[in-house]
């Protein structure tokens, strides 16, 4: 990845409806999402020239502010077409994609119920989130000392920058350990997911995984159950204990980001990367390329 800090980069960031030099997408400081966290985002990949599932990460985005109290002041075809064009601008074929909507600055305060709700989309070249010499191998997980919280303390089900605070500490915390990521329990003890992906398991052919009520329902995550599904695995959402964790042979991981990631260890427990893991990694880079490119 390019060390050139993200605000000093070329190209253009469509910014409240029109497209702005990349340096110019600047904020005030007393910004109310910089502030309060009032702040709603997506992340997103483009294949072989287009989005993955453009219109459900916008619809997500939207009613994200929904549940934290704000109207995106576009529509969902309008950000979509903002994307495309955006991505044709910047010349990109695969890429990442990151729109944001956040409250303005027009007051300060905890409450801010007539500040602008502003919104962004930019988008940049970013590879693997995990290196992928190592994908296969199975990457490491510290378990967090971060839980995900019971879902009546905050609106677990929008993808709100709040949420990311304690992922952003316990990730680096794994990282300063020489762990690629951590694996958050939920405020009940339970397996939730790692800082910024959902979590999988492998038991006698049968995948297992936490059922999404206190943490996001990834995108990425449904895709991955609707491929394993057409290959005849059986699925089972389900609270999962860590105690559990020594009685299952693979373990992988899934997000925009991650794509589909092995896991070959998780603070004690060890899992080794198998047919399961190998099959969905390539189901999944099928599934996201163009099919018009994927039938050429």
């Amino acid at each position: 990845m390019s060390a050139v800090p993200f605000d000093q980069r070329d190209g253009e960031i469509w910014f409240n409806g029109e497209f702005v030099a990349w340096k110019d997408a600047k904020i005030h400081v007393l910004t109310h999402g910089l502030h309060y966290a009032s702040a709603v985002f997506e992340g997103e990949r483009a294949y072989g020239g287009e989005v993955f599932k453009l219109r459900a990460h916008t619809e997500r985005l939207i009613e994200s502010g929904r549940i934290l109290g704000f109207k995106v002041p576009y529509t969902a075809d309008e950000i979509d077409a903002a994307t495309t064009e955006l991505l044709a601008r910047q010349g990109f074929s695969d890429a990442y994609v990151r729109p944001i909507a956040w409250r303005g600055s027009e007051m300060m305060g905890v409450a801010a119920q007539n500040n602008r709700i502003n919104v962004a989309i930019a988008i940049w070249q970013w590879p693997s989130y995990f290196d992928p010499e190592q994908k296969m191998k199975g990457i490491r997980l510290d378990l967090a000392e971060y839980r995900r919280p019971d879902p009546m303390t905050a609106p677990s089900k929008s993808k709100a920058a709040g949420l990311y605070m304690i992922c952003t500490i316990s990730k680096h915390a794994a990282e300063a350990k020489g762990y690629a990521d951590a694996l958050m329990l939920d405020w009940r003890g339970q397996v939730a997911e790692a800082t910024g992906a959902n979590v999988f398991f492998v038991k006698d052919g049968v995948l297992h995984t936490p059922k999404p009520d206190c943490f996001l329902d990834g995108i990425t995550r449904r895709t991955v159950v609707d491929l394993a599904k057409r290959r005849g695995i059986e699925v089972v959402e389900r609270a999962i204990m860590p105690e559990e964790l020594s009685g299952f042979s693979e373990c992988f991981l899934t997000g925009t980001a991650a794509e589909v990631t092995p896991v070959s260890e998780i603070a004690d427990w060890r899992f080794t990367p198998g047919a399961i893991s190998k099959r969905l990694v390539d189901d999944y880079a099928a599934e996201v390329m163009p099919k018009q490119a994927a039938a050429e």
